[in-house]
């Protein structure tokens, strides 16, 4: 599969998430898995495509042309492909995903997932979308959204087209195996 990650690129992450997004990135090359990413060396876009890189997985680069300056790409990606916007990167790692894993980040990380969410949400795509909650960092977001779900902004059902967990297994068992109430439904009417 093709996965793409979302996911930080700050310089001053603790340790603790760069081991978790090394940890997954690895655990996609052992799976097969292509890792598709914004490009980035640092943060967790680096963590995870080195993980995947030094475990012998396959590493796609998506990034705008103006991010290909010294020290901003990860120099081991098997490809990298060039935008010239930071709309049509995004529009390029959707195309080439199977899936989404979502780690922590900042808010072009949140952009990324809410807009892959929204898409979701208008049956735009049913690609599956899963959250590494590392360490709690999006409790305080699901806190959010249940907020928005309390005060009638938003279905609870919206919290059925993903899936998040801080262990990297179940996010990766999810990504494999998908299931959303959508499937559930779908399940029942062809049993009826």
């Amino acid at each position: 599969m093709n996965i793409c990650v979302y996911g930080a690129s700050s310089r001053k992450l603790d340790r603790r998430y760069l081991d978790a997004g090394e940890a997954l990135g690895a655990l996609l090359a052992e799976k097969g898995d292509t890792v598709i990413f914004g490009g980035g060396a640092h943060g967790l876009m680096g963590a995870v495509s080195r993980g995947a890189h030094e475990a012998g997985g396959k590493v796609i680069s998506v990034a705008p042309s103006f991010f290909n300056v010294d020290g901003v790409l990860y120099e081991h990606c098997d490809e990298y492909i060039y935008t010239e916007t930071m709309r049509e990167r995004k529009q390029t790692m959707e195309n080439l995903a199977d899936a989404f894993i979502v780690t922590p980040g900042g808010i072009g990380t949140f952009e990324e997932f809410f807009e892959i969410l929204t898409l979701r949400q208008l049956q735009r795509h049913k690609k599956p979308i899963a959250i590494l909650n590392t360490d709690g960092y999006y409790d305080a977001m699901m806190q959010f959204l249940q907020n928005a779900i309390d005060n009638s902004f938003m279905s609870k059902n919206n919290l059925n087209l993903f899936f998040i967990s801080d262990n990297i297994n179940e996010v990766v068992r999810f990504i494999e195996h998908p299931t959303t109430v959508e499937d559930d439904i779908e399940k029942l009417r062809n049993i009826l």
